[in-house]
């Protein structure tokens, strides 16, 4: 989508942060030439709302790459001078993710010989991790360090860190001690093109070195300091909820025309300094640069004017020597460089503002925080006639090439898009690693002392949490997760407990729809039994998958005798499947047999994931076998061929949580948690054992077998002879939906029953969809929109019985329709 749809620049003589200014009284003060270098906008960021938008780094700014090259290379040529020639030669320049990637691989261009490294948010299989820090004041805080040599860092000479602002300083405190503490040495120098410190501020970077026994010199381009008005974070968050307007439709198909060219980038030539950039990789890159640029100016349109070459997140400098070269080649009149970013920021088509417009597309590049937003400010009106953009092949994905993926978005606003795609360096020794796996993997946890099932019904390949503090408010989760802080998997929702009218419906939701569950789950099973194998291993998707499988494994044994094995595994959402737990099914089982069970379908996300995790662990692990069929009790979006109903009915189990799920949490993935060699991460709520159901819900499932054998026998027949081809027609409801709301997020759209149902219990709602007309099977959705707050609107014509809307503009508290917190 594109916001705004006027020139990204300002008129001559109005700075570019006047209307933050004007509006919240926020000002700079310092270097007159500061005006020129920083404008000012406003961000939904919970530590600061306001942001310094710079004019020279190159990423949310289009601006002459040799402008942006420039003032990196002279800012590392006066480093060298400060250190002198003899120290400056054993310096090592460290830049910050993403914005700051481009500006310190430049000044290491300045500085001379300096080899480069920058931190990342994309952690590499087969890396070892040398260090990593936080950003306090970034709406995304974990940094990585991955040199492919791990004497990069070890060694004694001066480090020269660099970012793109410097502010409080705690961003380079908190590096320098976490290095310091790992690899001391005597000197660093810190750069940035501005010094934006306040006077609180401006002693502790001398007070830490005398702590730590280090120099520590500071090089800028400009300093001064930011006047921040008493409450200006309160009403800068209020500016921009007023400003925030619901994004306009999607444009249509862009008449733009999208066209690849192919680079004959250097062989083994990193693409930038993730894993480190030497003298070696400088001289290569230098030498390679001119027929490069040849290449890119020969794939432009004839009579290119105005190009826009942009780079990807943490491919900056890359991009930005590509430019360069564009730039001083015989190709188009002008060029300008910028780069998208996961940092979400206002725009107000403004001239005294310094974001006029964004487009916004899902991330492309599998990021290890999950799937998100991603921009990119100032293209759209800004006339560009083409724009090259840069991507490695680690982000060359399906999702880039989707229809609401950047290169659409691209091609509705400018006639010529031009995709260069550099591949992705991976160090040498990283790609053989990953076969070099500890010699076992722990056995499944089983019931009683993980979990309340039986320990024959489920092996849960997880690692127990159970002593970890997880559990976080539902508003603050929901707050995190939008924001882009935090991904939903590195937290839990508090456990709901339910009232005593609540517990009520569920018992009597369970009592009038087991013969239908009964029926369902004998169905899909005959299926598995008749079409993917006589003696399937099932793998249950944890934990909705869980209590299905286990009613599959008894219906096995009820009809057929058999004693089928079944565990349960972790599926994230953006971060794919546990690798571990397919390496120890690998290790007990044939692939081949392995039936992956979930509880039902909404959209389809999850049943997407598998495939694309399932891929993925096919190229890592060189593992045939895995099918990514899964098989789900009821399939109302039509996302699988293996299912028990299409029908959009109350499966009871979604009702609870852990109460009716073995007394188990959602899975964790997290960091600091799990490791590369640990299965993901659960709790066992021993203490909720007084309101377990778990057992309840299972026995009065499978009392009905013997009832409804005959009725399984018909349906099953009828389902291995009918067509059952995925039409994914619940996906394309969920955008119909997405757009007639104004929400443009298929994420905040949760179709379905089980998933009405979820929302209510887990995130932040705003209000509930229910097909006019719904009985029975809604009752317990329209007594948890009572007490939560939230309108249920009933709509003809809804393919799915119910949908849940999550709050699609949310502020803490934000529970009710109209944002406002409602008392339960």
């Amino acid at each position: 989508m594109a916001e705004g749809q006027q020139h990204a620049e300002g008129r001559a003589g109005i700075w570019s942060g006047t209307w933050v200014a004007e509006r919240l009284g926020v000002g700079l003060a310092g270097d007159e030439s500061l005006p020129g270098l920083l404008g000012l906008a406003l961000r939904r960021n919970p530590k600061r709302a306001h942001l310094l938008v710079s004019n020279v780094l190159g990423k949310h700014v289009p601006q002459s790459p040799s402008v942006v090259h420039g003032h990196g290379t002279a800012l590392g040529r006066r480093v060298r001078e400060l250190l002198g020639d003899e120290a400056a030669a054993g310096a090592v320049v460290l830049g910050y993710a993403e914005t700051a990637t481009g500006l310190g691989h430049s000044v290491a261009d300045g500085l001379g010989e300096a080899p480069y490294l920058h931190s990342t948010r994309r952690p590499v299989p087969g890396v070892a991790q040398a260090g990593g820090f936080e950003e306090s004041h970034s709406h995304a805080t974990s940094h990585l360090l991955l040199p492919e040599d791990p004497a990069l860092l070890a060694g004694d000479g001066p480090l020269v860190l660099v970012d793109d602002e410097f502010s409080t300083g705690n961003t380079v405190l908190n590096t320098i001690r976490a290095l310091h503490d790992r690899y001391p040495r005597e000197r660093y120098v810190v750069v940035a093109l501005v010094d934006m410190r306040s006077p609180a501020d401006a002693g502790r970077l001398d007070a830490f070195a005398r702590e730590i026994g280090a120099r520590v010199d500071l090089v800028t381009a400009a300093s001064g300091t930011v006047r921040l008005p008493e409450g200006v974070l309160e009403k800068g968050q209020e500016l921009v909820a007023r400003h925030e307007t619901p994004a306009p439709a999607e444009p249509g198909p862009g008449t733009g025309e999208v066209t690849r060219v192919a680079l004959d980038w250097p062989a083994g030539l990193p693409d930038g300094g993730r894993h480190g950039f030497t003298a070696a990789h400088r001289a290569r890159l230098e030498a390679a640069l001119p027929a490069l640029a040849g290449q890119l100016a020969a794939a432009l349109p004839a009579g290119a004017r105005r190009v826009l070459v942009l780079g990807n997140e943490e491919l900056m400098y890359a991009p930005l020597r590509l430019a360069t070269a564009l730039e001083s080649s015989e190709g188009p009149a002008e060029v300008r460089y910028s780069t998208t970013t996961r940092s979400p920021v206002l725009a107000v088509d403004d001239p005294g503002y310094a974001i006029r417009t964004r487009l916004v597309f899902p991330a492309h590049d599998d990021p290890a925080d999950g799937p998100g937003e991603r921009y990119a400010y100032n293209v759209a009106g800004a006339g560009f006639d083409t724009v090259v953009a840069v991507v490695d092949s680690a982000a060359d994905t399906p999702a880039l090439h989707a229809p609401d993926g950047l290169l659409a978005r691209l091609a509705a606003q400018v006639p010529h898009v031009v995709l260069a795609v550099v591949p992705s360096y991976v160090p040498p020794a990283a790609v053989s690693r990953p076969t070099e796996r500890p010699p076992m993997l722990p056995e499944p946890l089983r019931g009683p002392a993980f979990g309340s099932y039986p320990p024959d019904e489920v092996g849960w390949l997880l690692q127990d949490l159970s002593d970890v503090t997880l559990e976080a408010p539902t508003e603050e989760r929901e707050e995190a997760i939008q924001s882009g802080g935090a991904h939903y998997a590195e937290s839990l929702p508090v456990e709901y407990q339910p009232s005593e009218r609540y517990q009520e419906l569920f018992r009597t939701a369970l009592a009038e729809s087991a013969d239908r569950l009964a029926r369902a789950v004998g169905a899909v099973t005959e299926v598995v039994l008749a079409e993917r194998s006589p003696r399937p291993v099932l793998v249950s998707l944890a934990r909705a998958g869980t209590p299905v499988g286990i009613l599959m494994r008894r219906w096995a044994a009820h009809r057929h005798g058999l004693d089928l094995p079944h565990y349960a595994v972790s599926i994230v959402r953006g971060r794919g499947i546990d690798a571990n737990a397919l390496r120890w099914l690998a290790a007990h089982h044939d692939p081949a047999d392995v039936v992956f069970v979930d509880g039902w379908t909404g959209k389809g996300a999850i049943t997407r994931e598998l495939a694309a995790a399932l891929a993925e662990f096919e190229a890592s692990d060189g593992v045939t076998g895995f099918d990514p069929e899964i098989a789900v009790l009821a399939d109302p979006g039509s996302c699988v061929r293996t299912y028990g109903t299409r029908d959009d009915f109350l499966i009871p189990s979604a009702c609870l949580n852990s109460t009716v799920s073995g007394l188990v949490s959602r899975t964790v993935l997290r960091a600091d948690l799990v490791g590369p060699d640990d299965f993901h991460g659960a709790k066992f709520y021993r203490d909720l054992a007084g309101a377990d159901l778990s057992g309840v819900f299972l026995d009065a499932v499978s009392a009905r077998f013997p009832e409804v054998a005959d009725a399984v026998d018909t349906q099953a027949k009828e389902l291995l002879a009918g067509d059952r081809a995925p039409t994914w027609e619940g996906w394309a409801a969920v955008e119909r939906i997405s757009e007639e709301y104004g929400i443009h997020d298929v994420n905040l759209v949760k179709p379905g029953v089980g998933e009405t149902t979820r929302v209510l219990l887990r995130r932040v709602p705003w209000k509930i969809l229910a097909r006019t007309g719904a009985g029975p099977d809604l009752d317990h959705v329209r007594l948890l929109a009572e007490q939560r707050g939230v309108p249920v609107e009933e709509v003809d014509g809804l393919p799915y019985t119910c949908v849940g809307l999550i709050h699609p503009a949310y502020t803490r508290g934000a529970t009710g329709a109209d944002g406002r917190a409602v008392s339960l």
